[in-house]
């Protein structure tokens, strides 16, 4: 890393910050982190009694060195994120955006802020979690923003008691977001990380995919590439089917999962809804 990916990195994130129509900066004042809480309780909406952090907390990573912003729109706070220095670089904890400004771009703003923000500490690897399950935010990660999932872990927070959460295991995907790599340096120029199915090859199967009823079936992993299904909108569904949701999930984890603790690589996600996982190390082995 040098000063120039770091002046490149800046001027992206700035860039990425005028076409969201968004502010993007750290916060110290008590009162900001007060503001921060109440973003994200408008978010995930958690039980009062179990706040996802306290003010008093943030305070006390914006001050020992962490990346803690604010996302501002039209004179408010309307986003939050969350990065605390951790062994592999800088480690993703929370981040989110009211709903009012979803679609806006708002979340690649964000990220390109951490990654500049990141770059011009020297740190080049930033890590977070996110759930396998959601489409938009698989795709998010994996396409847009290029990052490679390196974990699959399951039921990872336990019982979590916020809406967005409530009802779930919380199984998770820990991903690698290597900074001066090709495909997040493509992120920030605006060419994401696009895999296909039709460009799988020859020796692809099909390793969970969806029933005409909408449930799970579990197929196939023994070809060099395996694609994985998961179904476009796994939020609505565990509003109107918890028991099909938990079938997804649980059959998710035991494909996915299974295969990444193999020691297979998630090369990508596609915009129709399939992980594309490749096993060639072992068909050569």
């Amino acid at each position: 890393m040098n000063a120039a990916q770091a002046a490149a990195a800046t001027a992206a994130a700035d860039l990425a910050a005028e076409r969201a129509g968004v502010t993007i900066r750290e916060l110290h004042g008590l009162d900001e982190m007060h503001e921060a809480c109440r973003v994200l309780d408008r978010i995930w909406r958690p039980d009062p009694g179990n706040p996802l952090i306290t003010p008093e907390l943030l305070r006390v990573f914006a001050h020992s060195g962490s990346y803690v912003v604010g996302v501002g729109r039209g004179g408010r706070m309307i986003g939050f994120c969350l990065g605390f220095l951790a062994s592999a670089g800088l480690h993703s904890h929370i981040a989110g955006v009211d709903d009012s400004v979803r679609g806006r771009s708002v979340g690649f703003a964000v990220k390109q802020h951490q990654r500049a923000w990141a770059l011009a500490r020297s740190i080049t690897t930033v890590t977070w979690t996110f759930d396998p399950l959601i489409s938009r935010n698989a795709y998010f990660n994996l396409a847009k923003l290029g990052a490679a999932p390196s974990e699959y872990l399951a039921d990872f927070y336990g019982a979590m008691r916020d809406e967005v959460n409530a009802g779930t295991e919380t199984d998770r995907l820990m991903v690698r977001w290597e900074l001066t790599g090709e495909h997040a340096v493509g992120s920030a120029a605006g060419t994401p990380h696009i895999v296909t199915v039709d460009g799988a090859g020859a020796r692809t199967v099909v390793g969970l995919d969806a029933k005409p009823d909408g449930s799970p079936v579990v197929g196939r992993q023994d070809g060099d590439t395996v694609l994985v299904r998961i179904p476009a909108e796994a939020e609505e569904l565990r509003r109107t089917d918890p028991p099909l949701a938990r079938e997804w999930r649980y059959a998710l984890r035991e494909v996915l999962g299974g295969l990444m603790a193999e020691g297979h690589t998630v090369t990508g996600f596609t915009r129709d809804g399939w992980y594309v996982i490749d096993r060639h190390q072992e068909s050569q082995a």
